[in-house]
């Protein structure tokens, strides 16, 4: 059972070195070190730090934000760490998940990150809704609202059939 640490900054001209003492005074071995922005998904020290974790470790941080982009990424995360046996523990936040008052946090978090996709939900389909009824509804100066189409019908045609072909994602049912 490892207390693995992983530390990362932002940017290259940020210094981990803070970071990476308070992990080694955590008692961390090993200690992964990431340069690179939170909203990246190329971050190859954590997936190497994420790798080497397993049932009974503990995956130890400085700061709660050094490990998600966001809330429902962090509960995503933490999903998956809970999922394996693997426990977390936050420095800063004093946050440990082999704790009740740290799993309690986790399912707190858990449970703002569904109210927070239930929010981007709602704005998604008022924004689909609004779009909707602007292209139903006539301009000021007649005829219909938004700007002239810029191809022809039979160019739009073929988009539109190669929009279906090509099974884009599908827009919320709102």
């Amino acid at each position: 059972m490892s207390n693995t640490g992983y530390a990362r900054v932002s940017s290259d001209y940020q210094d981990p070195t803070a970071q990476v003492n308070a992990l080694r005074a955590a008692g961390c071995d090993p200690i992964f070190v990431e340069r690179a922005s939170g909203g990246t998904m190329e971050r190859p020290e954590w997936h190497a730090c994420n790798r080497g974790l397993g049932k009974g470790d503990t995956l130890t941080v400085v700061r709660i934000d050094r490990l998600g982009r966001s809330l429902t990424d962090l509960v995503s995360t933490l999903d998956d760490l809970a999922a394996r046996g693997v426990h977390f523990r936050s420095l800063t936040e004093g946050i440990d998940t082999s704790t009740p008052l740290g799993r309690m946090f986790y399912q707190l978090a858990a449970a703002f990150a569904e109210y927070e996709r239930a929010l981007i939900r709602e704005r998604t389909c008022a924004g689909i809704d609004a779009a909707r009824a602007a292209i139903g509804r006539a301009s000021p100066a007649g005829g219909s609202a938004g700007r002239r189409h810029s191809r022809t019908s039979s160019a739009i045609s073929r988009a539109d059939y190669e929009l279906r072909v090509r099974a884009l994602p599908q827009l919320p049912e709102c």
